[in-house]
């Protein structure tokens, strides 16, 4: 009996010890380098917000453009990062978005239907100011915005809609910084939105004058693209 009550008491008083066992940060100097390199790949959806004119053609029809559907694309990039202080970084993020998008054109009168289909593939490299919060453990929300720049590498000419190759703009988003034994992976989301009109009105490679009826029904559009990447650092 006298055993047992040793065991007992020796198992209460360990109790406080183990409900303080300390949580073992993964690198926990990581974040005070003064830069560093990683990768990303990820997911993304293209879009355009396109504005309507109204205008009749020649032959009196009149076509409203939207984009009603979104298909995934696939990104993929590098990241060069510069540390600003213990809250703050400047990143440089080159990326690769493969993807397309799907306007569908309906005649106003008789509810015609026309398809035209955008493939783009973006080269973007934005730059942008990272703020993170308090490290957690092994985990690290931030936020992060700034501009970007873009040049589209699979414009292709002929089609019913054209887009302008140079497209720019700003971009926003948020993540979580998860610190692994070898490495950071932050799973992050980021929305950016273009500023240019990128509609191409000149319309020289289109052989057909008819086939011009879809751009002239258009006054501007611009990008639109959600982008969810998982970042190695």
């Amino acid at each position: 009996m006298k055993n047992i009550v040793y065991i007992l008491a020796f198992s209460l008083s360990a109790l406080p010890s183990f409900s303080q066992k300390r949580i073992v940060q993964n690198q926990p100097y990581a974040d005070h380098k003064l830069y560093h390199f990683g990768f990303h790949v990820g997911l993304h959806t293209q879009d355009l917000l396109l504005t309507n004119n109204g205008i009749a053609a020649p032959n009196g029809e009149i076509w409203f453009a939207e984009i009603p559907t979104y298909a995934p694309g696939f990104s993929v990039g590098v990241i060069g990062d510069l540390f600003l202080n213990p809250y703050m970084n400047l990143r440089l993020s080159p990326t690769i978005h493969f993807g397309d998008k799907t306007v569908y054109f309906t005649e106003l009168a008789d509810n015609k239907e026309k398809k035209a289909s955008i493939r783009s593939n973006y080269l973007s490299v934005p730059l942008d100011l990272k703020i993170s919060s308090m490290r957690l453990n092994n985990y690290r929300p931030y936020v992060l915005g700034g501009v970007f720049g873009a040049i589209d590498l699979g414009r292709k000419k002929g089609n019913a809609l054209l887009m302008k190759q140079l497209d720019y703009g700003f971009e926003f988003g948020f993540g979580c910084t998860v610190y692994m034994p070898f490495f950071r992976l932050a799973p992050e989301i980021k929305f950016k939105f273009g500023l240019p009109d990128i509609l191409d009105k000149n319309r020289d490679d289109l052989s057909n004058e008819a086939d011009k009826i879809y751009t002239n029904a258009l006054t501007k559009g611009t990008s639109r693209m959600v982008v969810v990447t998982f970042n190695f650092e």
